[in-house]
């Protein structure tokens, strides 16, 4: 297993437990996706991608048809994506990612967590050098699947780890190799279970229990607000 496998499963951060807040931000990843390439996910790698996603995630179909419906429609807010940097106490390095109909809400309200924890908001690509961005793909695990001949074939479309993970088979590869991972695995008909991006630290701190708490109050406040839709950081 390499870095990011033993990151993914020694991270304390939770990983939206509430199922609504996990609809929403699945609701809201749609919608950008819809803006961007339109409502036909067999023309739209990026949503068809979504809906797996919110199938791995047990969202009713009709609730990704309604927000199919609605990001077609002219109701439908404009979403931008923004994606904020800063240290948290004890020089915690974090990075949180946000989908935001109104960034000067959004900027305050992300400011306003790091200020009142003792820590700072940094300006956009100041943590660039502490994290890599890799994208994720979990798919279904098959007796016939041998997983170092599939590593052999994904090295050739970016992919860099690959790893069994209880009944699925996890795939980081490089940011940029997303679509060419995501078409190889649909091509040779692999059960694409879900598929993301994530921010992998490349050196992360440890804490003491009591610091540990309180890094994970804050990471608590970014992931109740309704505009953030991911968060990184780099406490073991």
């Amino acid at each position: 297993m390499g870095r990011a496998f033993e990151f993914r499963k020694a991270r304390k951060m939770k990983r939206w437990g509430q199922m609504a807040k996990t609809f929403t931000r699945i609701g809201k990843d749609i919608a950008m996706a819809v803006k961007s390439g339109g409502p036909d996910p067999t023309t739209n790698s990026r949503l068809r991608a979504l809906i797996q996603n919110a199938k791995a995630a047990n969202m009713p179909k009709d609730n990704v048809e309604r927000a199919i419906k609605k990001a077609s429609s002219k109701e439908q807010e404009d979403y931008k994506e923004v994606v904020y940097e800063g240290y948290g106490p004890y020089g915690i390095a974090i990075v949180v990612e946000t989908a935001t109909d109104n960034p000067t809400r959004t900027v305050a309200s992300v400011r306003s967590y790091f200020t009142r924890s003792g820590g700072s908001l940094g300006t956009s690509g100041s943590l660039d050098f502490l994290f890599e961005r890799k994208c994720i793909f979990k798919i279904k695990s098959r007796e016939d699947i041998d997983i170092e001949e599939l590593e052999l074939e994904l090295i050739d479309f970016g992919a860099d780890e690959i790893g069994a993970d209880e009944n699925e088979i996890v795939i980081y590869g490089a940011f940029d190799a997303y679509g060419k991972i995501q078409h190889f695995l649909e091509e040779k008909g692999y059960e694409v279970i879900s598929s993301d991006f994530e921010r992998i630290p490349t050196d992360a701190k440890e804490l003491t229990e009591e610091q540990e708490a309180e890094i994970e109050k804050l990471l608590g406040k970014f992931e109740e607000d309704d505009d953030v839709q991911n968060v990184f950081h780099n406490m073991k």
